[in-house]
């Protein structure tokens, strides 16, 4: 309940300053967990994220931001789980895993860090590992407009228009029963994603 009225304020919010737009919203499921990958050019783009789906994504998290208790459920209600950085790798792959398995949607930027500029640049592999050791379907998202709301090092955010475009779902190739992914496997399937959001990218900043 808290995560539904606290994105119906974010989502009311974003409509207002940002005059969000989404088309291809039919693309997301709606009765299987998935891997939610938006390119990554500003803070808010966690919340524009959240336009595309009433389901409650979850999010990655430094670990220092769940101090106090209080906050922590907070951070909890709203789907962000805790990830301590410098080992961060292995624990929060583990942790994504353990989401998508329980049924639950999850947003991974591919891109990693906020980036700048209208070429996406080379992919993690997390999203495509994520979505082939589990079998759930990544959802490509495009987010034109977000680096006007709120440039890397910037502290205020700006009105701004925002245009998101959702992609067809991209499916992992199965793996056996008892055997690893196959590295090409996850290769492929990152590349797959790299040229799905660079068209989805283009098309969202065409709108903005």
């Amino acid at each position: 309940m808290l995560y539904r009225v606290v994105r119906a304020i974010l989502v009311g919010l974003g409509r207002l300053l940002w005059r969000v737009s989404v088309e291809g919203r039919e693309h997301v499921p709606t009765d299987e967990p998935f891997v939610l990958a938006p390119v990554h050019r500003s803070n808010v783009d966690f919340v524009i994220a959240a336009v595309v789906t009433r389901r409650r994504l979850r999010y990655m998290a430094k670990h220092t931001i769940f101090k106090p208790a209080v906050f922590a459920s907070l951070l909890d209600a709203l789907g962000a789980f805790p990830v301590h950085r410098g080992t961060a790798d292995r624990e929060a792959l583990r942790r994504c895993i353990e989401v998508v398995e329980a049924g639950e949607p999850l947003v991974v930027f591919p891109e990693g860090t906020r980036q700048e500029g209208p070429i996406v640049q080379p992919l993690f592999e997390g999203a495509a590992y994520i979505a082939t050791r589990t079998g759930v379907p990544i959802v490509p998202v495009g987010i034109g407009g977000s680096q006007k709301v709120m440039p890397r090092g910037s502290k205020m955010i700006r009105p701004a228009k925002v245009h998101v475009v959702v992609g067809p779902v991209l499916r992992p190739k199965p793996v056996e029963p008892g055997k690893r992914a196959a590295r090409s496997s996850i290769h492929e399937l990152t590349e797959q994603l790299h040229a799905e959001l660079q068209t989805l990218f283009d098309r969202a900043q065409a709108r903005v």
